[in-house]
């Protein structure tokens, strides 16, 4: 349960159809905060909302895909007449696998757009309202690949990366207005997108969390930004940004080609 007065009456969940999108919109709506869900494919979306309605408060959907044009202006306009006291942005997907010598541009700069440019729209339309308001959370949904590089996926672990650096210098800058800003790390997590990319959740060893409790750690550690890494993965953090490079890359390397049957 988190603080309705602080981060209510209304928050936007940019991702909130389904996995931990889902999740965080059921845990606010128990907590007696009103949602505005966005996503893309109307069925999951909708199913969430009647899910959420069910616990007793107002819900608002926007089936919409963040990278057509005009997608943050109309969230800003859909937005508009609510007092909204938290952002949770959880859109970020790597929508492009492969080479990046040998990719298509325009793929390329629709993972850069969605997981960069809607993030930095979302969160500057917001931010600015949460500043002039006073009180109010920012929560950015980011991934362990960001702390380092991955074959086949190189642009999408650079744009998480570019997440959590972007999260703590905003964490500097909304912090003396009163603002809670939070980049949430997320490991291997049971979601429907990790399951349709194809992931061995069932690896010995493999760390897999559940959406309902990252979602809850997410939630409880928002007033203690600027990062907080969940589901047991801050070790994992911390060796990743060690040294020397190529060790640490290659090593992790060879663990993603395990993890994706390779």
């Amino acid at each position: 349960m988190i603080d309705r007065e602080f981060y209510g009456p209304w928050a936007v969940v940019a991702g909130g159809s389904e996995g931990v999108g889902a999740s965080f919109a059921r845990l606010l709506a128990q907590s007696g905060i009103n949602l505005v869900l966005i996503a893309r494919k109307p069925g999951p979306l909708e199913q969430t909302a009647a899910e959420v309605e069910a616990l007793g408060v107002e819900v608002r959907t926007l089936a919409l895909d963040l990278l057509s044009p005009g997608a943050s202006e109309a969230i800003a306009e859909a937005t508009a007449d609510l007092d909204v006291g938290l952002l949770i942005f959880n859109a970020g997907a790597n929508t492009h696998g492969g080479e990046f010598v040998e990719s298509d541009p325009a793929d390329v700069q629709r993972v850069i757009d969605l997981n960069i440019t809607s993030q930095l729209q979302l969160s500057r339309h917001f931010g600015a309202r949460l500043k002039a308001r006073g009180r109010g959370g920012l929560m950015l949904v980011g991934s362990l690949a960001g702390y380092l590089g991955h074959e086949n996926m190189s642009i999408y672990a650079a744009a998480k990366a570019f997440s959590r650096v972007f999260a703590e210098g905003l964490w500097l800058e909304l912090k003396p207005h009163g603002v809670h800003v939070l980049e949430l790390v997320l490991g291997v997590t049971r979601t429907p997108a990790m399951e349709r990319a194809g992931l061995r959740m069932d690896l010995p060893g493999l760390k897999v969390a559940e959406p309902d409790d990252v979602a809850a750690e997410g939630l409880e550690h928002l007033p203690h930004g600027p990062v907080h890494v969940a589901g047991g993965n801050q070790s994992t953090a911390e060796s990743r940004s060690g040294f020397p490079r190529d060790r640490v890359v290659q090593r992790n390397a060879d663990a993603s080609r395990r993890l994706m049957g390779r």
